[in-house]
């Protein structure tokens, strides 16, 4: 039984992942800062904006357990115009989303290398094309896809691959929140997507369960847009 890791799991695409991944036979291991009333496997609490404390729970992770795949996931927004940003929401969103990428992975590689076998899929999203009033977030989006490249480079001859999953408009409870069936704003959306619907966690989540397989062992170094179109260009990404 292959062992998947990932942050950001109590909530959202990163809690349907974990349950797609346990229902395809992974042992999985979530990391937040609270768990949720029921997981699908071992979860961690911890804070992942704070430096220490990610180190801290990595070591008992990587000495606990072992490792075979990781799904950066965690991350947030702090939408801003650029008239509005600051320095303070920047670090945030940056230390966030890529310090915890950069430490996670590096806990887990090299039980994955003496394996000569490891998955990373590493989150994205279509906004790192770019987005109004997005400065910081479209910024680590971005810096994910050059980290998913170079760590393919650099891990390829070690028997682990990294790609990304770029998702476009997903139907989670926040996007629900603010955007009720029926709405205004669902509407827009939709109009944005050739598919003509928006996507389901579970579209994102079985990306990753394909890109965290043997069959995907050919491919590293690659984003996969779940976007049902809407990067195809038509429509100014």
């Amino acid at each position: 039984m292959r062992h998947a890791v990932i942050t950001g799991a109590s909530k959202g695409l990163g809690f349907v992942t974990a349950k797609v991944l346990s229902e395809n036979g992974f042992e999985v291991t979530g990391i937040a800062r609270k768990a949720p009333d029921e997981f699908p496997g071992n979860f961690y609490e911890a804070d992942l904006s704070n430096a220490e404390a990610t180190k801290e729970v990595l070591e008992r992770i990587a000495t606990e357990r072992t490792v075979d795949a990781l799904f950066n996931n965690v991350g947030t927004v702090n939408p801003q115009s650029i008239d509005e940003w600051t320095c303070e929401s920047f670090d945030e969103v940056i230390n966030l989303t890529l310090r915890t990428a950069m430490l996670t992975t590096q806990a887990f590689v090299p039980g994955m290398r003496a394996k000569g076998w490891g998955r990373i899929v590493n989150m994205s999203s279509i906004l790192a094309l770019g987005y109004p009033n997005r400065s910081s977030y479209c910024a680590s989006k971005s810096a994910m896809l050059g980290l998913t490249r170079s760590w393919a480079m650099e891990l390829v001859k070690d028997g682990i691959t990294v790609n990304a999953v770029a998702p476009g408009f997903i139907e989670t409870d926040l996007f629900r929140r603010a955007n009720p069936p029926g709405s205004d704003g669902e509407k827009r959306y939709v109009s944005m997507i050739p598919n003509g619907r928006i996507g389901k966690p579970e579209d994102v989540a079985e990306t990753v369960r394909f890109l965290m397989s043997e069959s995907a062992s050919y491919i590293t170094g690659q984003t996969l847009y779940v976007d049902g179109g809407v990067t195809l260009g038509r429509l100014g990404f």
